[in-house]
């Protein structure tokens, strides 16, 4: 069920086609082929299940590779992402493991480390631009989008009204989701959204925006979420007012404690992305393009399909990876 998908992705997920850049041709470490050295892993917030996940897959690869590696956090924040693209530049690593601060806020800063001919490669979320990172590897947001809003929808018996907690405005993968929710539950008339807030993909921000929906929407039927840690802040909202019972919760990422929620009843579903595969992937062209100055793979931009979770299948879930 989890596959690379060669640059297009279902149900509407728009990712262009580029072949490996010029820059990729020069990358340090090309000429004598060899590997090892030091990767700078640049993620989101550690703190999150889902970038801990990241990064511990992304630190035991770099070390299974022969690389010495470390990591720094941006929080989504442009400016202390460049802060850390510079010093890593600075540090002369020999290549670069980033998940953007947005879209088009991160273009600047992987620029300078094309400038500064180091490979680097992204993973979780893209940038508005082709031809500068090696690789682009992320999860097919819209396909997850579209199989958790079914599963959704069909527990809510196809009417209703429900709330979206939206993720962080600057990341595409928020609006991508968001899309892809609305384009499936837009089929169904009987469901109506009467709110949305921004919770920014944090738990108890989750909970707080899930509260002042509730004071404004007392008699909701459902909650679609862009990740767990939304959806978990809302379900504690939703527990507080005793209301749980009578709500449908939707997440998205995977995460083990969304997981053991969709088995105990919590959630309805959630959806993995598979970041530990995507994050391996990622190490492994990053690898290739320090020894050779290619990633091996004919697309800079990958995707890989999502994984709906219920209760059906919910034990066989472990740590954003999907057993049989």
């Amino acid at each position: 069920m989890k596959r690379l998908l060669a640059g297009t992705a279902a149900a509407g997920l728009a990712l262009s086609l580029s072949a490996c850049g010029a820059s990729q041709e020069t990358a340090a470490g090309a000429a004598d082929g060899e590997g090892g050295g030091t990767i700078a892993i640049i993620t989101v917030d550690p703190s999150n299940p889902y970038w801990k996940a990241e990064v511990d897959t992304a630190e035991q690869a770099a070390a299974d590779l022969g690389y010495e590696s470390y990591t720094a956090a941006h929080e989504n924040d442009p400016d202390e992402q460049n802060t850390l693209i510079e010093t890593a530049i600075n540090d002369d690593v020999d290549g670069i493991l980033l998940d953007p601060a947005g879209a088009d806020e991160s273009i600047a800063a992987v620029q300078k480390v094309v400038d500064a001919e180091i490979p680097i490669v992204l993973i979780n979320a893209e940038i508005s631009e082709t031809g500068l990172a090696s690789s682009q590897i992320v999860s097919n947001n819209a396909q997850g989008a579209t199989v958790g809003a079914e599963a959704w929808a069909a527990a809510m018996e196809y009417e209703g009204t429900y709330v979206e907690l939206f993720g962080a405005p600057s990341d595409n993968n928020a609006q991508v989701r968001s899309d892809g929710y609305e384009q499936v539950l837009a089929q169904y008339p009987d469901l109506k959204k009467v709110g949305t807030e921004i919770a920014n993909w944090d738990r108890q921000e989750g909970q707080e925006k899930m509260e002042a929906l509730l004071a404004k929407n007392p008699d909701i039927d459902g909650v679609v979420a862009g990740n767990d840690e939304m959806a978990l802040g809302a379900v504690n909202a939703l527990k507080a007012k005793g209301k749980l019972d009578q709500v449908k919760v939707l997440g998205f990422d995977g995460s083990q404690d969304a997981v053991n929620a969709v088995r105990d009843g919590d959630l309805v579903a959630t959806v993995v992305q598979p970041i530990v595969e995507g994050t391996t992937t990622a190490m492994n062209q990053l690898d290739s393009v320090i020894r050779t100055g290619e990633t091996g793979v004919s697309e800079e931009k990958q995707a890989l399909d999502c994984v709906l979770v219920t209760k059906d299948n919910a034990d066989t879930v472990q740590n954003f990876v999907v057993g049989e």
